[in-house]
């Protein structure tokens, strides 16, 4: 399938037409109203490639959502493939249970050659019901377990999964049975302040909460947090405040859980999210990405927190073949065709494109990201910026070599990311923003969505407000379908602003066009 967009003509596009909307309309009918992504995403798949999705209707997409992050080769790639025949072919169980299986051996011998060395070496690994959240689920119990302790700090923005534990960790949990603490970030920091000195002082308003024996937080059986915040809205972590983290969690023996269901096998541009930092956590949530496009969701912890008691926690499709089978060929080859380097590079080239396409239009608040897990916080930029209960706005963050009034700066701080334009702070590993951040803007973030689809491109949303327009394409995406995908959304921001405006883009300084890469497209397929 190429880039470009395919329509049946005459009797079978309306046949075609037919069929599409019969399945949407009785999927209205019997599904539950609990679905999500089909409200947004009315299409019908029925091959896929790739990058590219084909419907029911014959129109193709490219597809930026790749199953939120699970198809890290794009659908239904030759080895993934080849690796399900194979099972099929031989014979072999399809359901194993727990039992000792080859298809498991092969599995957990590549996975455990692709973790942090400093986890490698003295890892087990929990193999859980097959969705993430119950990876979580286990994650939680474990260290409970292991230290004998209840509390679980967690933090704001934070996104762990639908099941009750798992719930209780992210950001949007209506009853609280977790300590909840800031996560930095640049363009809405949480302490308004951003930068290095914003990110050490949520550090250290994490060590106060967990020394202060009046915070009302005991000392808690694990700290769980994401390398980038996905549903949080793309943020990355700073890679000196993850290392105070390790720091902060050692020194006081509390376990730390890094949730990579998201962020590894690649994503952000290292195989896993935390490799940008160095740090090593003590238990690592696995899934999405590493069943290879199937169900599988797994644990790993170090040796000495392995304190389960037999079946203490289990599942009945914690053995499935199938997926252990792709996720075998999927981390192979990851790791063999280095595609985590090709996600940094690509993913770098596409953040410098989006940033210079944010210069032109005042409705992109920020552009951020790590490899190819990128977003764009759209705001109102007719509303005046966002200010604190006294009356001020909010101030700009800190830069490297700033200090903030009786904070001193932090030894060794790393240096800024360089951008193009100077007129920009620049401030977190791939931050671009502006002086004081706009309120968020949910439904020009929806409408950007919408003339996404019409022009054969699937993103999605997702931020505090679902205000940012997010990329996840798989890491397998060639340079012509990243033009492609720059291409369409920037044609899809350029409507959505204009109808939300009547005058499209209001650019900044002179006037002049916006560069159209290889692969744009106005058509709507």
């Amino acid at each position: 399938m190429t880039v470009t967009d395919s329509v049946p003509e005459g009797r079978a596009s309306a046949e075609a037409g037919t069929v599409h909307e019969g399945i949407l309309r009785r999927q209205s009918v019997r599904e539950s109203a609990a679905r999500t992504y089909a409200r947004a995403l009315p299409i019908v798949p029925v091959r896929a490639r790739g990058l590219t999705i084909e419907g029911a209707d014959g129109r193709r997409y490219l597809d930026c959502l790749s199953g939120a992050g699970t198809l890290a080769l794009g659908h239904n790639h030759p080895v993934v493939l080849e690796a399900i025949r194979k099972v099929l072919d031989s014979g072999a169980p399809l359901h194993a249970l727990d039992l000792a299986t080859p298809v498991k051996d092969a599995f957990v011998t590549e996975l455990f050659s692709t973790l942090p060395s400093g986890l490698a070496g003295h890892a087990r690994v929990q193999f859980c019901g097959p969705a993430g959240t119950d990876a979580v689920e286990a994650a939680l119990k474990l260290v409970r377990t292991a230290t004998g302790r209840r509390t679980i700090v967690a933090f704001a923005g934070a996104y762990h999964g639908m099941t009750a534990g798992a719930l209780d960790v992210s950001g949007h949990a209506d009853d609280v049975r977790v300590a909840r603490l800031p996560y930095p970030q640049d363009y809405r920091c949480p302490l308004g302040v951003g930068g290095v000195q914003g990110a050490e002082l949520a550090a250290r308003w994490t060590e106060s909460v967990l020394d202060d024996p009046k915070s009302g937080v005991p000392l808690p059986a694990g700290m769980i947090l994401e390398p980038v915040q996905g549903e949080g809205g793309v943020i990355p972590a700073p890679d000196h405040w993850m290392r105070r983290m390790r720091q902060i969690t050692a020194e006081r023996s509390i376990p730390l859980i890094a949730d990579e269901i998201q962020t590894g096998v690649g994503r952000t541009g290292t195989f896993w999210g935390v490799e940008h930092s160095g740090v090593t956590p003590d238990v690592m949530v696995l899934s999405k990405a590493i069943g290879g496009s199937l169900p599988l969701a797994v644990v790993v912890y170090r040796d000495d927190l392995d304190v389960w008691e037999p079946g203490a926690h289990a599942g009945t499709f914690r053995g499935n073949q199938l997926a252990m089978a792709a996720g075998t060929a999927t981390l192979a080859y990851v790791r063999e065709n280095r595609l985590a380097e090709r996600a940094a590079a690509l993913g770098s080239r596409l953040l410098s494109q989006l940033r210079d396409l944010a210069h032109h239009f005042p409705c992109i608040g920020e552009v951020r990201g790590r490899g190819l897990m990128i977003g764009l916080e759209l705001v109102d930029p007719e509303k005046e910026p966002e200010r604190h209960d006294d009356g001020r706005a909010e101030a700009a963050p800190a830069e490297a070599g700033a200090t903030v009034p009786g904070v001193p700066r932090p030894s060794n701080p790393p240096e800024p990311t360089e951008c193009e334009d100077p007129g920009r702070d620049v401030t977190g590993p791939t931050a671009v923003r502006r002086r004081a951040p706009r309120p968020a803007a949910p439904e020009l973030a929806a409408a950007v969505q919408r003339e996404c689809l019409r022009r054969g491109l699937i993103v999605e949303l997702g931020g505090r407000h679902a205000g940012v327009v997010r990329l996840l394409p798989p890491l397998t995406i060639t340079d012509e379908q990243a033009a492609a995908v720059f291409g369409r959304l920037a044609d899809a921001v350029e409507a959505a602003a204009r109808d939300r405006t009547g005058r499209g883009g209001e650019e900044r300084g002179p006037r002049r066009g916006r560069p159209r890469p290889t692969g744009s497209t106005r058509g709507t397929g």
